[in-house]
């Protein structure tokens, strides 16, 4: 099995963090991959912003009902995408998955913080300044995991696996 498919199949969500700080450059390789994306159009309509300071990410984790464990992560990313773009919901997913498994193969880990259009959506807008013509669509926390989680159950393939019509 090569890298990138055992990568893929090894990660979990994680939600118990070290307080450990990543390194500035392995953020930066991350938003990278995210940016690398396929987005709708080529847009590429997104904006990354990366919270470090722990003041910050206990505000966002405050925010945030099912979010409460990014306040011990080493970062959260937060993923905006332009309003006006068509596809920016698929665009920021696609952006936030690639972002998950680089950091999987850095060996930190993610959760993913549903943030699209929920009840504190606007709160986590206001806090970070974000622009008017900018969306909320997604949220990681990102840091070295304290534990790593058995994998809840999955489907199997033949339960999901259809060939040519259903």
């Amino acid at each position: 099995m090569n890298e990138t498919i055992k990568t893929i199949k090894s990660r979990v969500s994680v939600r118990k963090f070290l307080e450990k700080e990543v390194p500035k450059e392995i953020l930066e390789d991350l938003i990278d991959c995210g940016r690398l994306a396929p987005s709708g159009y080529n847009r590429q309509p997104w904006i990354f912003l990366v919270v470090t300071d722990k003041e910050l990410k206990n505000r966002l984790a405050e925010i945030t009902p099912w979010g409460r464990f990014l306040k011990e992560a080493g970062a959260g990313i937060l993923i905006f995408c332009e309003k006006d773009a068509e596809t920016a919901l698929e665009d920021a997913c696609a952006a936030g998955e690639n972002i998950i498994i680089a950091a999987q193969s850095y060996g930190l880990g993610t959760c993913w913080i549903n943030s699209y259009k929920k009840a504190y959506s606007e709160d986590v807008k206001r806090l970070v300044k974000c622009p008017d013509n900018m969306e909320l669509m997604v949220m990681l926390a990102v840091g070295y995991p304290a534990e790593i989680p058995q994998r809840p159950p999955k489907k199997s393939l033949s339960e999901v696996l259809r060939w040519q019509t259903f």
